[in-house]
């Protein structure tokens, strides 16, 4: 047996005022299915059920004219009609996502104190600059450590000009890697110990970084397929070949 609901139970329960519920009567779009002896509205669990379908797609961003025109198409059930709601809102939900993730970018570029608005970061690193995930690495690993208040506080004044130094500087060491992998260059080697310490160098524009520190940002390296990706696309092998070097330079000293 259907329940009766009165206007302020039904306002209450699906979360919109009792105004709000008036207008929906007086349009047409949910009409109320009885009245009380006193001649107030009353509500029935299909009317209530008819009231979620017209809120969710409202939210979703129906006008309520295309709303009542989706509703009462003899052709579309109840169950098509939710059927076409979890879709849309699926897709909503991924949006939102997407949206999400970006401010989640924005905000691991601010932490670092980056200055550089994205058409700079864009034209300067690429639309597959790393650097919003290095930073977000680094600062779950090393938030509360002194590296990691230097590093903001040095990347905080680099200029657009430095950060284009930086990121050239990076291209020809990383082509160097390759090129001493390629060459059958091997870990613990001189040529490979000067690698090494090349990329300790750049590390240490950023933060003090000693071998132990080094070595640990290697592993992280290999073992994290966003950084593996990044060295591997420059040439295949070349996260292992880098952990390698760098381990090896860290335990001859």
């Amino acid at each position: 047996v259907s329940e009766k609901h009165t206007v302020g139970v039904v306002a209450r329960l699906v979360g919109v005022s009792v105004r709000t519920l008036h207008h929906y009567d007086e349009i047409g779009l949910v009409t109320p299915s009885d009245r009380t002896s006193g001649g107030y509205r009353s509500y029935s669990d299909a009317d209530v059920e008819r009231l979620h379908r017209v809120l969710t797609y409202r939210e979703l961003g129906f006008p309520l004219e295309e709303i009542a025109a989706l509703l009462d198409d003899p052709d579309v059930d109840a169950l098509a009609h939710l059927r076409r709601q979890h879709a849309l809102l699926s897709e909503r939900i991924d949006r939102l996502h997407e949206m999400a993730a970006a401010v989640e970018k924005m905000m691991e570029a601010k932490s670092m104190g980056i200055q550089l608005t994205p058409e700079e970061q864009n034209e300067i690193f690429g639309d597959n600059w790393p650097g919003e995930e290095y930073a977000a690495e680094a600062e779950e690993r090393w938030g509360d450590t002194d590296a990691w208040k230097q590093s903001q506080q040095r990347s905080a004044k680099m200029s657009k000009e430095d950060w284009k130094r930086i990121k050239a500087e990076g291209d020809a060491f990383e082509a160097s890697l390759a090129q001493a992998m390629a060459d059958g260059v091997e870990p613990g080697s001189d040529r490979a110990n000067a690698l090494a310490e090349e990329h300790r160098a750049g590390i240490e524009r950023f933060y003090d970084c000693d071998h132990a520190m080094q070595v640990n940002l290697a592993e992280m390296y290999l073992a994290d397929d966003r950084f593996r990706r990044h060295y591997d696309d420059v040439a295949p092998g070349l996260a292992q070949y880098v952990r390698d070097v760098i381990v090896a330079n860290a335990e001859q000293q």
